[in-house]
C-alpha cells in the first residue's frame, strides 16, 4: 500500500514538513488547510514543491459541516465547496474530506443528508473530482463510519466515498468486523492513528492523545488486516495528532510515522499469512555484552567499581585497549581506544555504556529489517584478522550488535586473549536482568516504537513515576523469555533525576543496568565486603513495608542493613539493591526475582528520592 501522511501529522511549515516526509519515505501527503492558510504562496507553489520532492497530494482536508444544513445556510456551504473544489485544482488533488456535521443547527434527517451528497457528487463529477465521507467520533449525528457506509451506499454516486480513520471507529469500540460490509473501490483513502487508552471526551483525546502504529494500546493491526481482507489497496495515510509531536522534529517524526506503517502493514499481512515487505521482528536470544566506553583517566576508576561488583577481567584485544570483565553470564567490555567510536562516545558523554551486544537467530535478516525501517547500520575499520560485528544506530547514537546466537563464543576465541581460565566466583550474579534508558520526554514514543518495530516484543504499560521533583513516565519492552528486556524513561520536568541524566550526559543513553542473583541477601554481603558504595535508603522506608507486606521483623532488619528494597504481588517477590552512580552518569543495580515480572515501580519514587539526595556531590 502507499504511505501517506498528512501534514497535520508533523510539525514546522509547510515547506518543511513536504521534505521531512519525501525524506522519510513517504510517496503521498495529505494537505492540512490550516497548514495551507498559513503558507506564504499560492496553492499551486505547494503542488510544483511536492512535485519536485516526488510527492503526490493524496487529499486536501478537512471541509466541516456540509451535510444537513437548513435553507441558506446549504446555499452558503455549497457556495464554500465550490471555492475549495477550485483550490484542490490548483493544488493538484482530486480527493477531498468531507468529516460529519458537528454544528448545533444541522438536521439529522438521513434523507436529507444523502440528498446532499447526491447534489455535490454532481459537482464534483464536473470538475473530476472525488469527495470522501468520514464520520467523526463526535459528530452530531454521524459518529459511527457504519453510518457513514450506509449514507455513501445510499448515495450511490462514483465521486462520492467512503473515508476510514481507524481513531474515529476504534474510540467507539466500533467492531472491526463490520469493515467486512464496505465495498473497497467506494473505500476512497484509509487514515491510520492509535492511542493510549484513556476515559476522555473523544474530541480532547483525539487532538492530544493520538499517536503512531505500535505506541498506543488500540488495535490497529487487526484494523489494517481487516482492510488487506477485504481487497483495500489505496493508501494508508497517517493523521496525528499529539502535542509531543507538534514540539519534536519534523525529520524524527516522519521517519517514525513511516515506520509505523511499515509496521503495521507487515504484522497484519503475516497475520493473514501473506507475504511481508520486509523479514520478522528480531527474535532476541540475550544480551552477549554491554560495552563501555572510558578515557584511560576514567578507565581506572570503573575497572575499580567493576571489581568491587565481583567482575574480573578475563581477556584482552589483541590489538586495542579493550578488555572483557566477567561474572556468571554476563560481558561487560571496557573500551578505552584513543580513536573510534567508543572514544568519540566517551568525548561526548563521559565513561558510558556505548553499545549492545544482542544474539539473534538470523543476522542478514535482522538487518534487512532495519534497512527496511530505514536504521541507520554503522561501520567502522577493523583490524587484520578481527570479526566485523555488524550494528545499527540506537538511543543517543549508541550502537546496537547482532551476533549470530550460537556463535558467539568465537568472538571472544577470535578477538581476545584469555587472561585467565579459572572460573570467575563473583559475588553471585548471574546475568543482564534489564537496561534502563533515560532519554528526553519528546523522544520517548519514537525510541518505544524503534524498539517495538525492530525486535519481536511486547510492551508493558506505561507507569508515572513520582520524582521528588516531577514525574517520570516508563515504559519498557521484553521479548518472550525475557532475555531482553529495556526499560524505557522520560520526563518533561527539568529537574527530576531522569532530566538531570541528560543535562549531565548531554543526551540520551543508558543510566543504569540491572543484574541478576539467586540470593539478594549473599550478593549484598559479598558487595558489602569488597567496598562497593551503595544507594542508603530511609528507615521510614522499612517501618512501612513491614506494616504493608505483614513481613516479619527480622527479615525487614536484615533488609535494612544492606538498603534493599522489596515489592510484591500475590506470592511473588522481588528484590533490589542500588549502587551509587558512576561520575552522575549511570549506575548499577542487583536483582532478586521470585517469580516477579514487573520492575519494582512501587519503589521508585523512593529511590529517586534517595539518589536526589546525593545531586550535588561527585558520586551519588
Amino acid at each position: 500500500m502507499a504511505k501517506s501522511i498528512a501534514t497535520v501529522s508533523i510539525s514546522g511549515t509547510l515547506t518543511g514538513k513536504l521534505e521531512a516526509a519525501a525524506a522519510a519515505g513517504f510517496s503521498g501527503v495529505e494537505i492540512f488547510e490550516n497548514d495551507l492558510l498559513t503558507f506564504d504562496g499560492r496553492p499551486a507553489d505547494v503542488r510544483r514543491i511536492a512535485a519536485d520532492l516526488g510527492l503526490t497530494i493524496t487529499m486536501f482536508q478537512p471541509f466541516r459541516d456540509f451535510e444537513g444544513m437548513p435553507g441558506t445556510l446549504r446555499t452558503r456551504t455549497f457556495e464554500r465547496m465550490l471555492r475549495k473544489f477550485d483550490v484542490m485544482a490548483e493544488l493538484g488533488t482530486d480527493l477531498l474530506l468531507v468529516c460529519s456535521n458537528v454544528s448545533p443547527q444541522s438536521l439529522p434527517g438521513r434523507g436529507r443528508i444523502v440528498d446532499d451528497f447526491r447534489d455535490l457528487g454532481e459537482l464534483a463529477a464536473a470538475r473530476g473530482l472525488r469527495v470522501g465521507y468520514e464520520a467523526l467520533a463526535w459528530g452530531r449525528h454521524v459518529h459511527d463510519h457504519r453510518d457513514a457506509w450506509d449514507i455513501v451506499h445510499r448515495v450511490n454516486h462514483p465521486n462520492i466515498g467512503l473515508i476510514l480513520d481507524s481513531f474515529h471507529s476504534l474510540a467507539r469500540d466500533v467492531p472491526i468486523d463490520s469493515i467486512r460490509d464496505i465495498d473497497p473501490a467506494k473505500l476512497f483513502i484509509v487514515q491510520i492513528a492509535d492511542a493510549p487508552r484513556l476515559d476522555m471526551d473523544h474530541l480532547y483525546w483525539s487532538r492530544h492523545f493520538r499517536n503512531m502504529p505500535g505506541q498506543g494500546d488500540l488495535p490497529i493491526t487487526d484494523y489494517v488486516k481487516a482492510l488487506i481482507a477485504i481487497g483495500y489497496r489505496g493508501p494508508l495515510s497517517l493523521e496525528i495528532f499529539n502535542d509531543r509531536f507538534r514540539a519534536g522534529s519534523a525529520s524524527g517524526i516522519a521517519l517514525d510515522g513511516y515506520r509505523s506503517l511499515k509496521l503495521v502493514e507487515d504484522e497484519a499481512l503475516a497475520r493473514l499469512k501473506r507475504p511481508a515487505t520486509m523479514p520478522q521482528r528480531i527474535d532476541v536470544h540475550g544480551v552477549e555484552f554491554i560495552e563501555f566506553a572510558a578515557t584511560e583517566e576514567e578507565a581506572g576508576p570503573l575497572g575499580a567499581m567493576l571489581a568491587t561488583m565481583g567482575f574480573e577481567p578475563v581477556g584482552r584485544h589483541i590489538s586495542k585497549a579493550v578488555t572483557r570483565w566477567r561474572q556468571g553470564d554476563i560481558n561487560i567490555v571496557l573500551n578505552s581506544e584513543t580513536e573510534g567510536f567508543a572514544h568519540s562516545h566517551s568525548i561526548v558523554h563521559g565513561a558510558s555504556a556505548c553499545a549492545l551486544a544482542l544474539r539473534v537467530h538470523d543476522v542478514p535478516a535482522a538487518l534487512a529489517r532495519a534497512d527496511s525501517l530505514r536504521i541507520p547500520r554503522f561501520a567502522q575499520a577493523v583490524g587484520s584478522g578481527e570479526m566485523d560485528i555488524p550494528c545499527v544506530r540506537g538511543v543517543g547514537g549508541s550502537l546496537i550488535y547482532f551476533i549470530e546466537d550460537g556463535t558467539q563464543e568465537q568472538v571472544w576465541r577470535n578477538d581476545f586473549v584469555p587472561l585467565t581460565d579459572a572460573p570467575v566466583p563473583g559475588v553471585g550474579l548471574s546475568r543482564i536482568d534489564h537496561i534502563a534508558q533515560a532519554m528526553g520526554y519528546e523522544e520517548f514514543l519514537s525510541w518505544l516504537l524503534y524498539y517495538f518495530a525492530l525486535f519481536d516484543v511486547t510492551k508493558t504499560p506505561q507507569l508515572e513515576i513520582a520524582d521528588p521533583l516531577g514525574i517520570v513516565h516508563s515504559q519498557a519492552i521484553e521479548n518472550g523469555d525475557r532475555s531482553f528486556r529495556v526499560t524505557l524513561n522520560g520526563s518533561a520536568a527539568a529537574q527530576t533525576l531522569t532530566s538531570r541524566f541528560l543535562n549531565h550526559y548531554l543526551g540520551a543513553g543508558v543510566q543504569h543496568v540491572a543484574l541478576s542473583t539467586g540470593d539478594i541477601f549473599a550478593t549484598a554481603k559479598a558487595l558489602q565486603e569488597r567496598g562497593l558504595e551503595r544507594l542508603p535508603i530511609p528507615r521510614n522506608y522499612y517501618d512501612d513495608i513491614e506494616a504493608r507486606f505483614g513481613l516479619d521483623p527480622d527479615l525487614v532488619e536484615r533488609m535494612a542493613a544492606y538498603d534493599i528494597l522489596y515489592d510484591r504481588t500475590d506470592e511473588a517477590e522481588f528484590f533490589q539493591l542500588y549502587s551509587r552512580a558512576f561520575a552522575k552518569r549511570f549506575f548499577f543495580e542487583f536483582v532478586q526475582r521470585r517469580g516477579y515480572d514487573a520492575y519494582g515501580a512501587a519503589n521508585a519514587a523512593v529511590r529517586l528520592a534517595a539518589q536526589s539526595r546525593f545531586n550535588t556531590d561527585t558520586v551519588y
